[in-house]
């Protein structure tokens, strides 16, 4: 029997480098994806394509088993991602795993829910072998705040809510269990972390795993984007805003197993994150 191939899209991103190494150790043939001709994946064959360009896209899915679909963030992510899925059918990929998010749902006040939930309904209709991911809030977002968090503070607009952060190598792990696996076609799992944290317990956990002061500073959503005015995009800030609504809400908190159910093993804490991350957070060499 050939050694089936699974394509990786976003192969060089947090949770795709995660995924290869994860794949490969389940003894398929990794495609990895990447918009950059410059950049060899390690241990894959590597190709270059943009979701923006169905040519390339189209060749990139010749002789594919599996896709793992995950888009880069972007106003058109939905389109690009339903474009996406169309040609797989046409190649004859035989399974997708579509990476969506956490409550995702046509009448979310999110956008992002919306459009995920868009694809998601797209994908249903295919009638390909589909799975749907739909992790929570990603712990490695944190490393977004790295800066001020080596200054000992970060801020966000959240207040005391509780959200089931999940790590990405637990996603990059549960996906390779769904891509490699059986009897997930037609499944949507929610994947969360083992508890739902507050960022206060963010906080202390990142100054237990440092040995530095860290505090954490409730903000208003209007201060929250005004600090972040001309370093993210209106449509993605406006995005962003909307989803920290959705967790301040106490919308995110709810804690699922699948992580465990699907790669036999408990999720990682956030403790485990702050431990391995440690480095990412401490102060620049010349800082005091």
């Amino acid at each position: 029997m050939n050694t089936p191939t699974v394509l990786v899209t976003a192969a060089t991103g947090t949770i795709g480098s995660a995924l290869v190494p994860a794949l490969r150790a389940r003894g398929v043939t990794v495609r990895a994806m990447t918009r950059d001709p410059g950049h060899v994946v390690a241990g894959a064959e590597t190709v270059v394509a943009d979701l923006q360009d169905p040519e390339s896209v189209a060749a990139a899915l010749k002789g594919v088993d599996a896709a793992f679909l995950n888009s880069p963030s972007a106003p058109d992510a939905a389109s690009l991602q339903i474009q996406f899925a169309d040609l797989a059918r046409d190649a004859g990929v035989n399974r997708l795993v579509l990476l969506s998010q956490y409550a995702a749902r046509a009448d979310s006040p999110v956008r992002f829910l919306r459009w995920h939930a868009e694809v998601e309904a797209h994908v249903q209709k295919l009638g390909l072998d589909h799975t749907v991911l739909r992790p929570n809030l990603y712990l490695q977002a944190l490393l977004a705040f790295a800066g001020p968090i080596a200054q000992g503070w970060f801020a966000a607009p959240i207040g005391d809510a509780a959200v089931s952060a999940i790590d990405t190598r637990d996603i990059a792990d549960t996906a390779a269990a769904v891509l490699t696996g059986t009897g997930h076609a037609g499944h949507t799992y929610t994947l969360t972390g083992p508890r739902a944290v507050t960022h206060h317990e963010i906080a202390d956990a990142l100054a237990a795993a440092t040995g530095r002061d860290v505090t954490f500073h409730d903000t208003s959503a209007d201060q929250f984007t005004a600090a972040l005015t001309g370093l993210l995009p209106p449509w993605q800030l406006d995005g962003l805003i909307e989803d920290y609504a959705h967790y301040a809400r106490g919308e995110a908190a709810e804690v699922h197993t699948s992580v465990t159910d699907l790669t036999g093993r408990p999720a990682r804490d956030l403790t485990d994150f702050a431990r391995d991350h440690a480095t990412a957070f401490a102060p620049a060499a010349n800082a005091d």
